[in-house]
């Protein structure tokens, strides 16, 4: 098993363990105050997040691993991959681009922006797209000192938790 299947065992192991609690959208709301266009996720299981409001960007996954984008209208649909989608119209991948700021999902991230997400590359692809600021969300305690990096991978250039608020990160 290589370092970062074993980190994500890790984090998956202790997010299960955690009784979650705390709001993301006091530490993001200055962020969603002045932002134009967001992008966010719809959380699965017990990942953080915030609710999506409408207009949000959020994502569909596609066959290859990729995201696609549609307008957050107020409903969503339940896919066999266990994932809640946006029922309206795609976007498209380049959808992303539009959007100043971005949330994403993440089991860890590192003070430098790496971020260890569940190992499907989604957000590898599709976070060279986007332009604007791009936020992980976590819980406390999920922002570590290092994380094993590789060329695909794609930093993030903040976190946000409950208890320690929006943190910019160094070097992404």
């Amino acid at each position: 098993m290589d370092n970062k299947q074993a980190l994500r065992q890790m984090g998956q192991r202790r997010r299960q363990a955690l009784a979650p609690g705390g709001s993301l959208s006091g530490p993001l709301q200055p962020l969603l105050d002045d932002a134009r266009r967001v992008a966010a996720y719809v959380p699965v299981g017990d990942e953080p997040g915030v609710p999506p409001q409408l207009g949000w960007l959020l994502p569909v996954l596609l066959p290859g691993g990729d995201l696609d984008w549609a307008e957050f209208t107020g409903e969503l649909q339940q896919t066999t991959r266990g994932l809640r989608e946006p029922v309206g119209p795609r976007l498209g991948v380049d959808a992303i681009a539009d959007c100043d700021l971005v949330l994403v999902p993440a089991l860890l991230v590192d003070r430098h922006g790496n971020r260890l997400g569940k190992g499907g590359g989604s957000y590898d692809r599709a976070l060279p797209r986007a332009t604007g600021l791009t936020v992980a969300l976590l819980y406390d305690g999920e922002l570590v000192d290092t994380l094993p990096a590789e060329a695909h991978d794609v930093r993030v250039a903040a976190v946000a938790t409950p208890l320690g608020g929006l943190v910019r990160l160094s070097g992404s």
